[in-house]
């Protein structure tokens, strides 16, 4: 019986974890679209950027962004075709963790009784990585170099097309969604700079250099804005209490095992 409560509480933080990504997962019987929020980009370093994203669930239905320029001061505005959304592929892989997570949990009759400890840590185990793998997610943002960057479908996504000196990229850290602009400069032929193409990284610094096409180019500035996505913050705390739950349980398991198998001489 106590396994059974535990399990059940694990279930319910699992629930509410996955409610909190505005979308229902595989099995919940509601597929009503996931509500569009707007979020104002920011930062407190500088205001060379300026933005505003729609999410949509795991997707950025919308963007509007605009660039001044260091050198002349030239304002740069950009926003995505209207034909186009694009996927956070982060949201949506952390959103597949929890469903599995809740699958594991939720795939037996209400009836059903655990017969072994072992069979429960089993269980649990198997809930904490899915847990685990989701919260990654969201806390570890992609490693990509600058042609990975460059060679991406969201360079494509904004009308009118961006520069060719201008690289854009989006990402979860956390509880953030951020926006990362980079702009570039040829290096020239004859140019006396040792040319090191940089590898992958999270963020980019100035100076960073990268071959694509038949150019060699360098990171001059980089700009980066970000603003704070509540109901990811509330996932990532969910995730915490979901784990400690189970990993309570886990506790408890062991306790009694250990009690039943000891034999007094």
């Amino acid at each position: 019986m106590a396994t059974a409560m535990a399990a059940t509480a694990a279930e319910r933080a699992v629930l509410e974890a996955s409610l909190r990504f505005t979308l229902s997962c595989s099995g919940t019987g509601t597929e009503a679209p996931a509500k569009q929020e707007n979020f104002i980009l920011g930062s407190c370093s500088t205001d060379q950027v300026k933005g505003v994203l729609t999410l949509q669930g795991d997707a950025l239905s919308q963007a509007d962004v605009n660039l001044k320029m260091p050198r002349n001061n030239q304002l740069l505005h950009f926003a995505f075709r209207e034909d186009k959304q694009w996927k956070l592929q982060q949201i949506q892989d952390a959103r597949n963790h929890v469903s599995q997570a809740i699958y594991l949990l939720a795939n037996r009759d209400e009836s059903y009784q655990f017969r072994t400890g072992a069979e429960v840590l089993k269980l649990m185990d198997a809930v904490m990585l899915q847990l685990t793998r989701a919260r990654n997610r969201l806390t570890t943002p992609a490693t990509l170099t600058l042609p990975e960057i460059a060679a991406s479908g969201l360079t494509r996504m904004f009308a009118p097309a961006l520069p060719s000196d201008l690289l854009v990229n989006v990402y979860i850290n956390l509880n953030k969604l951020c926006l990362t602009v980079y702009q570039l400069h040829a290096l020239q032929p004859n140019s006396t700079k040792n040319f090191r193409p940089a590898g992958g990284a999270v963020l980019h610094s100035p100076g960073a250099m990268f071959e694509w096409g038949s150019q060699r180019l360098e990171v001059s500035h980089v700009h980066k804005v970000e603003c704070v996505i509540p109901w990811l913050n509330d996932a990532l705390v969910f995730f915490t209490v979901s784990l400690q739950l189970c990993q309570q349980l886990k506790d408890k398991i062991s306790v009694f095992s250990s009690y039943w198998s000891y034999r007094p001489f």
